[in-house]
């Protein structure tokens, strides 16, 4: 059986991931029109397929590939139980994002989540409903709010740019993804001092639900000999 490894389609992650491999001795490379998703391996026994990096968390769990590098941020929201179904191989040390709490700069007394926590409570009593957080990440959010103690808020979907929201007036928070903050310090948005739920970066998975014959073990066997991540 022929190794499958799905690489994020476009953009940084793909380049970056590209060069990473190509430090090891794998050349990649896309081939064909930006259309046609074709890719070319050489230096290592396996097929690669690419696909946009929120697809690959689902045909890893679904076992259509057996290896995917993509953000651990993605596979921890998209994949419920996910260290069930998926193993980290390799952190790759690029693509770095943090998820992050973050409420408006005039909330002076908002530094914390417990303090989050005790003007959410104020924020229902007042107004007769809770906070609002937005997000893409319900799952993520959702679990650390809850370990936190953190309560009275109700999650709401940002299908466009979060961190405009709260400006929007349909939230009164957020929980997004940053690199820099510049684009919430724009927005008039601080982070929480203990609000990071998840530093993400791009990481190589292995599936655990992929089809692991003989070959596809031998495979996966050679290809961690060469980029040294064989334990």
């Amino acid at each position: 059986m022929t190794l499958k490894l799905a690489v994020p389609s476009k953009g940084r992650l793909m380049e970056k991931t590209f060069a990473w491999f190509g430090e090891r001795g794998i050349r990649m490379e896309r081939t064909g029109s930006e259309r046609e998703y074709a890719a070319a391996v050489e230096g290592a026994p396996v097929e690669m397929v690419l696909l946009s990096a929120g697809e690959i968390p689902r045909e890893l769990a679904a076992g259509r590939v057996h290896l995917g590098v993509t953000g651990s941020d993605m596979v921890r929201e998209r994949l419920p139980a996910w260290e069930g179904r998926v193993t980290e191989i390799e952190r790759l040390g690029f693509g770095h994002a943090d998820l992050v709490i973050a409420v408006p700069r005039f909330w002076v007394d908002v530094e914390t989540l417990d303090d989050l926590d005790a003007a959410a409570w104020d924020f229902r009593r007042r107004h007769g409903h809770r906070l609002r957080i937005a997000t893409k990440y319900h799952r993520l959010v959702r679990e650390f709010l809850k370990e936190s103690g953190v309560a009275d808020y109700r999650l709401v979907d940002s299908q466009g740019a979060t961190e405009g929201t709260v400006k929007a007036m349909t939230a009164e928070a957020i929980a997004d993804i940053t690199s820099t903050g510049e684009t919430l310090r724009a927005n008039h948005l601080k982070v929480l001092r203990d609000g990071v739920v998840h530093r993400s970066q791009a990481t190589l998975f292995r599936s655990l639900n992929a089809d692991w014959d003989d070959a596809a073990r031998e495979a996966l066997h050679r290809l961690e000999a060469r980029i040294g991540t064989r334990r």
